[in-house]
């Protein structure tokens, strides 16, 4: 038996943040990054809040948020004596605050609202039942999986997308394309996670290059938003593959940003679990074809429609300015093969290779790496 669960209300289009006035609590504490809080963001965003009596803002989320920034988090949010909280910001921001509030939660036994604000288009935290902290002394990233992280309301806001640099709109759209394209093809896809991440596709390719060109296109950033959204949705059901599991031992170990790792090694890991190097998967490589089809590139067999949708991502990669190796990420060769072994241990331990639709070795983790261990 299968299932497909939706339960985060979701609020999209114009004056979404309107929705932001149905809050009504004592004590609301606003998660956000220091960024945003200089830029008068947050502030922006408690104004929205007219029926909240008292809002705090914990402003210290850093990228990839470590354990000990939960910890202090938490501090903060218990004297707060918070009814309801309100996570703005892109992954980290929402996910160092379910982090935080299910932690409270279990130690107040208060329920606790999570109101998920994205400000970029790439994760799907807003939609999803997981969260990723960091223990950087060890190097690791720690996923973590309940349904109890699920925010109760997502507010898809496309303005507040509109000042995010070309960059980091490469990055996270990497990131949406990353997640569509593991769930699509997830050991554990079914009917359900298909047609979002069909979706999420179709509208990633098409207004990714548009909202990277131009990131005051409303319409771009908007469809962005709602492909960054959807993914999230398929990927929650059905789980990822092995590109996250390697992104996530680069981020823990070399701090390279989430998607940005996602985007370098993507190409690679289609053309690996499509069977390209002569093994020939099948059903992997027939629905990569249709990905390829969906979104207009030739696919008279499924061979060359699998290879022309990783021709497709390589284009992508470098008219989106995608780093094509570690050095390309300032990682030295020495750095890389000091934790090379680790990183390959990682990656097959990584709870989203579990559903990887090739089954991997170490050697196989290797063969992947060489593609972008480049000196």
């Amino acid at each position: 038996m299968q299932k497909f669960k939706i339960s985060t209300e979701v609020c999209f289009g114009k004056d979404s943040l309107l929705a932001l006035g149905d809050i009504n609590a004592n004590n609301a504490v606003i998660f956000t990054d220091a960024f945003l809080t200089k830029t008068g963001v947050a502030a922006n965003i408690a104004g929205y809040m007219k029926n909240c009596k008292n809002i705090k803002t914990y402003s210290d989320i850093k990228p990839d948020p470590p354990v000990e920034l939960i910890a202090d988090a938490l501090r903060f949010l218990l004297d707060a004596d918070a009814d309801v909280v309100v996570a703005l910001g892109g992954g980290s921001s929402i996910d160092a605050a379910k982090s935080t509030v299910l932690i409270a939660r279990k130690q107040t036994g208060k329920d606790i609202p999570l109101i998920a604000v994205p400000t970029t288009s790439g994760t799907g935290s807003e939609v999803t039942s997981f969260a990723v902290i960091t223990d950087r002394q060890a190097g690791v990233k720690y996923p973590l999986v309940s349904d109890s992280l699920l925010p109760k309301t997502a507010i898809l806001a496309g303005e507040l997308v509109a000042s995010v640099p070309p960059q980091i709109t490469s990055d996270t759209g990497f990131d949406v394309l990353t997640h569509a394209l593991e769930a699509y093809i997830s050991t554990a896809a079914n009917d359900f996670s298909d047609a979002m991440a069909e979706k999420s596709l179709e509208l990633a390719f098409e207004f990714l290059p548009r909202a990277f060109k131009n990131g005051n296109d409303e319409i771009a950033r908007e469809k962005m938003h709602t492909a960054s959204c959807l993914a999230g949705m398929a990927f929650n059901a059905v789980s990822l593959g092995v590109n996250h599991g390697i992104a996530h031992s680069f981020g823990a170990h070399f701090h390279i940003p989430h998607g940005r790792a996602n985007g370098m090694l993507l190409p690679h890991v289609m053309w690996y679990n499509a069977g390209l190097d002569g093994q020939g998967l099948e059903p992997t490589m027939s629905r990569l074809a249709k990905i390829a089809r969906l979104i207009g590139l030739p696919a008279y067999n499924a061979k060359a429609g699998a290879q022309n949708l990783v021709n497709k991502l390589k284009t992508m990669q470098r008219e989106l300015s995608v780093p094509q190796t570690l050095k390309d990420c300032n990682v030295t060769k020495e750095a890389y093969e000091g934790v090379k072994a680790h990183i390959i241990q990682s990656a097959l331990n990584d709870a989203c290779t579990v559903t990887n639709p090739r089954k991997l070795n170490e050697k196989d983790i290797e063969n992947i790496l060489v593609n972008v261990a480049k000196f």
